[in-house]
């Protein structure tokens, strides 16, 4: 299609920061699930912006963070991964907080892979010029202007510091960088970020049929609604131990298994006289297609974080 524009958009930041909110208030639907806990995304998840003339693929990506486990150096590695090939780099902060280690970790990883880009770019193509990164102060509903303002400069301040550090040596391209403060939550601004992001997307194909939404099979998606549910009623340790996967997948019926690392766990997730577990499978089946019958089941699997065969078994 002559004139469409098509690319990638990878959206990175700290744990919690909203970037899965974000991606499902920019498709326009929920593709990735969210909760208030820290690395509740595990994996990549592609939400697929599609228009008559254009087509986003937003890429939600794991929080950035010190891995203590296995598991955290995947997702690290995930995250990481997702900024390769991509067309612009969405950069998430939080108003509600200063532009801290962490922060910094994320923007200096995102500033390093667009001035890496832009290289391979001029050596492929003899183009010069950086690709957008957006640096994004989410969560603004929640301060006032005053408080956006200051977190504005901040965050400008600190990605100067780090281009000037990290940008090649005669290197003459300045970084392209966009500045929008956002809510996630309440919408306000994501209009204006969606219409940046799309005004930088690169003529090409349609790369997922017309309507598409999301990538994510159905089985993950339908482990990762019984894992969101779980989220929203356990304690704040046990989240990191909650690991969900489908096992049989025989439509209507659908059999989900909920690993945990310990005993003690086993008996939280199921609740006083299976509390927990009904109140997640009846959560999860009013959001499934009418007539689904959803099994769910809990099984110790010690250590599985720390486990590479089970990260392999798990899919993560």
């Amino acid at each position: 299609m002559s004139g469409f524009r098509s690319g990638f958009a990878a959206v990175v930041g700290r744990p919690n920061v909203g970037k899965s909110t974000l991606v499902n208030r920019m498709v326009g639907a929920k593709v990735t699930i969210t909760s208030p806990r820290p690395n509740t995304t595990r994996s990549q998840v592609r939400g697929v912006l599609d228009r008559e003339d254009v087509q986003v693929v937003f890429v939600d990506t794991p929080g950035l963070h010190r891995p203590r486990t296995a598991l955290g150096e995947r997702m690290n590695e995930s995250a990481a991964s997702s900024l390769e090939d991509v067309d612009a780099v969405l950069a998430l902060v939080e108003a509600t907080a200063d532009i801290g280690p962490g922060d910094r970790m994320v923007l200096d990883r995102a500033i390093r892979q667009v001035h890496a880009a832009a290289r391979a770019a001029a050596l492929e193509a003899g183009r010069t010029g950086l690709p957008t990164l957006f640096v994004v102060v989410n969560k603004i509903d929640r301060v006032g202007r005053g408080v956006v303002a200051a977190r504005l400069a901040a965050v400008s301040a600190a990605v100067a510091s780090l281009d000037a550090r990290i940008a090649p040596e005669g290197d003459a391209a300045e970084l392209a960088v966009e500045y929008v403060p956002v809510s996630a939550v309440t919408g306000e601004g994501v209009d204006r970020l969606v219409d940046e992001v799309v005004r930088c997307m690169p003529e090409g194909p349609r790369y997922y049929p017309e309507g598409t939404v999301t990538d994510v099979a159905e089985a993950w998606w339908v482990a990762d609604l019984v894992r969101e549910e779980l989220l929203h009623r356990v304690d704040d340790e046990l989240p990191h131990s909650i690991a969900c996967r489908v096992t049989e997948w025989e439509w209507p019926r659908v059999r989900c298994e909920i690993l945990v690392e310990r005993d003690s766990q086993k008996g939280i997730v199921i609740g006083k006289g299976g509390s927990v577990l009904k109140a997640v499978g009846t959560a999860v089946r009013e959001q499934l297609p009418p007539g689904a019958y959803l099994e769910l089941f809990v099984r110790v699997e010690k250590r599985w974080q720390q486990r590479e065969d089970a990260l392999d078994r798990l899919g993560l």
